[in-house]
């Protein structure tokens, strides 16, 4: 989930600072974002810049829901119960 609270942070993001914020490998990036982009929570969008090959991922709204959905999830977990 790493990659995609980056994501809702910042809405899109470029490869390199992905790969740098989870201080991961290149394959290990493109593995995550490979499988993100199937589960229809990100957009990955190949281009260039200065004739450099450029990878933005942008989160899309299913993708938003979900992270929602586990930050909510989570809550359930750390936050005590309240006895009514």
């Amino acid at each position: 989930m790493a990659i995609i609270s980056l994501l809702i942070h910042n809405g899109e993001a470029d490869f390199n600072p992905i790969k740098k914020k989870n201080n991961a490998t290149s394959g290990n990036i493109s593995t995550k974002l490979a499988k993100l982009k199937s589960a229809g929570y990100i957009d990955v969008i190949k281009t260039f810049r200065n004739n450099y090959p450029l990878t933005l991922s942008r989160i899309i709204p299913k993708g938003i829901t979900a992270f929602e959905n586990y930050v909510e999830a989570i809550k359930t977990y750390i936050e005590p119960e309240t006895d009514q």
